[in-house]
């Protein structure tokens, strides 16, 4: 699976707006529907390399495009047949279909399948899952390459019902833009290699995917103290925060101090007394403070959240910690950056509803801060609005302490001063980065193992 990098991201709704503006602007919906159409021939022409192709039409635009797709190969020379589940509905599609000379097949049980399947019966307009009786018709060419238009039918495009899709992709050409479905589980499992086509609209998206990780070296000025000084807090557990300072140290913070523990797994890091936390957060230099890895509830944590939050530094506020801190989050006033896994996510967030994106926005913007909400299709999300989609991740993080190691990470990024969000994006690339650099056998220690 791959997703082009820092791609816009709409909704289908969103989609539809950048859509009518690009046909105010001069450009017609039959030229967009042109651009998508060659778009996915140039991609059925690729993968066929020569293979008879199958295109499955549907009766709304995504059709349209499917009949547009039809006649490009077979003006190329290439074996192409079309089936429709239905007539089409919509102007634009009956235009396209008007100009496909060949044959037009029913979806019905007697249809023929052929190396290569074009899937463009149901785009970003689906608003209920598929009838069973299509389910069944469309899975028996599920053993097929298959290529999606836009989306694969079935899914829900804007990531908020669960729907499985009965005709998985190999490959999906995303017109315009990504959309909330290629990047959000389940529905992105079963887009494969998502390429984006660019068919002319403006795409002035809040929402992006992952940027590729950028690194660079420090300047000749630097030192360990411009580089980032990063506080980590350690609780009942002290080997998460361990974890956590490792990784700030690696993530690039120039100083790292761990705050109540007695070992460190690496001797670069300071360990200090827990008992002097509070006149540590008093120290100016201090860019970051990484609190709750490893850190259970109580009254031990609520009064180093409460010290911490006073002491006006930076945080990352990972597990318990961010359940200690929700009080004065929503009371404003806190730059701080939050780490929930789905189960800690539910228990901050009850309320929230909607896609993983829409749940992520609600949860910045009640906090005033930036989250991180975890898992295979990480989303970080900022109250000013802005969201990056962290799809694919790696499997092989899927281990006890690599959310510890994210938070130290997060923890160097953030100590270096600049745009929580920017040191939250920052922080996924590199946690993402190094699991995929690892890869099989990974465990928390390794990713901050030289």
């Amino acid at each position: 699976m791959s997703l082009p990098a820092d791609a816009p991201i709409l909704t289908s709704r969103a989609m539809r707006h950048a859509e009518a503006a690009c046909a105010a602007s001069g450009t017609s919906l039959s030229e967009l529907m042109d651009r998508a159409g060659a778009a996915v021939a140039d991609t059925a022409w690729r993968m066929a390399a020569g293979a008879p192709v199958l295109i499955l039409c549907g009766p709304g635009n995504n059709g349209g495009d499917g009949y547009v797709a039809a006649r490009l190969l077979r003006e190329r020379g290439a074996n192409v047949r079309v089936a429709a589940l239905a007539p089409p509905t919509t102007d634009l599609a009956k235009a396209a279909r008007a100009k496909w000379a060949g044959a037009v097949e029913p979806i019905d049980e007697n249809l023929v399948a052929v190396p290569v399947v074009v899937d463009a019966l149901f785009g970003v307009g689906l608003t209920r899952p598929l009838a069973s009786n299509l389910t069944g018709r469309l899975q028996a060419l599920a053993f097929r390459r298959v290529i999606a238009v836009d989306v694969p039918s079935g899914v829900d495009a804007d990531g908020k019902h669960d729907w499985v899709p009965p005709l998985p992709a190999h490959v999906t050409v995303a017109l315009g833009a990504l959309k909330p479905a290629h990047v959000l589980l389940p529905a992105a499992q079963h887009c494969g290699r998502v390429l984006l086509a660019g068919i002319g609209i403006a795409c002035d998206a809040t929402i992006r995917s992952l940027p590729r990780p950028r690194g660079s070296a420090p300047g000749v000025t630097s030192h360990k103290f411009n580089r980032g000084m990063m506080l980590v807090r350690a609780g009942a557990m002290p080997g998460a925060a361990a974890l956590a300072a490792a990784a700030g140290l690696r993530a690039g913070a120039g100083y790292a101090v761990l705050s109540g523990a007695d070992t460190a797994p690496l001797s670069a890091i300071i360990v200090e007394d827990g008992a002097g936390y509070r006149e540590r957060l008093a120290d100016k230099r201090v860019g970051a403070v990484v609190i709750g890895p490893g850190y259970p509830a109580g009254v031990a944590l609520d009064r180093d959240v409460a010290s911490t939050i006073d002491s006006a530094r930076p945080l990352v506020l990972d597990a318990t910690a961010i359940d200690a801190a929700l009080p004065r989050l929503r009371g404003g006033g806190v730059t701080a950056i939050l780490t929930p896994h789905e189960g800690e996510f539910a228990r901050a967030f009850p309320g929230a509803e909607g896609s993983k994106i829409e749940r992520a926005l609600v949860a910045a913007m009640e906090t005033g801060s930036v989250v991180i909400y975890k898992g295979a299709d990480t989303v970080i999300a900022a109250p000013d609005g802005r969201v990056v989609a962290a799809w694919p991740g790696s499997p092989w993080l899927a281990t006890a302490g690599t959310g510890d190691v994210l938070a130290g990470a997060c923890g160097a990024m953030l100590a270096r001063g600049g745009d929580p969000f920017d040191a939250a994006v920052a922080a996924v690339g590199w946690h993402i980065a190094r699991a995929a650099h690892i890869g099989p056998g990974l465990v928390a220690d390794d990713l901050v193992r030289e």
